[in-house]
């Protein structure tokens, strides 16, 4: 009786365990699908996860304006709009990019390839995006791409030694007088 009981019981197991695993990779697969228009899906899980990184990997610190200023009270839909203060210093000045409208010139796949090879001049720590996980670069794509289009481009990088008629951050140590 036992060896019949294992006999017909292993193949139940592996009729569950597949649809089990069919299970998981349709929702995953549904998570990564996007809805019409190039317009990425969003989850509450994508979107949490997206929120998050983009918080503490300071992103609104330079790409929000007043987001320092307001301590991390301005409400989601200004997020990422960029700012007009420059960051100058050695290499220019430099303005923190709209990325509610740069990010809409990304497909998802797009973005991936890019966020692994990207460069930016200071003070941005382009390198983060290099170390962000697959699923972490599209919860974080989704997210901007999700709060939509808003506001206006950053005015363009200065080379060194150009003044920039906006308001601007001296990013250069200062070594004081003996």
């Amino acid at each position: 009786m036992r060896n019949i009981c294992w006999r017909y019981s292993r193949p139940v197991t592996v009729v569950m365990l597949l649809v089990l695993l069919g299970l998981t990779a349709c929702a995953s697969q549904d998570q990564e699908t996007r809805t019409g228009g190039g317009v990425p899906s969003r989850t509450a899980s994508v979107d949490a996860r997206g929120r998050y990184l983009v918080v503490i990997a300071g992103c609104n610190d330079c790409h929000t304006s007043g987001f320092s200023k307001s301590e991390g009270t301005l409400p989601e839909s200004e997020w990422l709009t960029g700012d007009s203060v420059g960051w100058q210093g050695p290499w220019g000045t430099t303005y923190p990019v709209n990325l509610r409208l740069s990010m809409q010139g990304f497909s998802e796949e797009a973005w991936l390839k890019v966020s692994r090879v990207f460069r930016a001049r200071p003070p941005m720590p382009w390198w983060i995006l290099h170390e962000l996980s697959e699923s972490d670069s599209r919860a974080m794509y989704r997210l901007i791409r999700g709060l939509g289009p808003k506001g206006e481009r950053a005015p363009a990088a200065l080379p060194p030694n150009q003044k920039p008629k906006t308001p601007y951050i001296n990013f250069v140590p200062q070594t004081p007088a003996k």
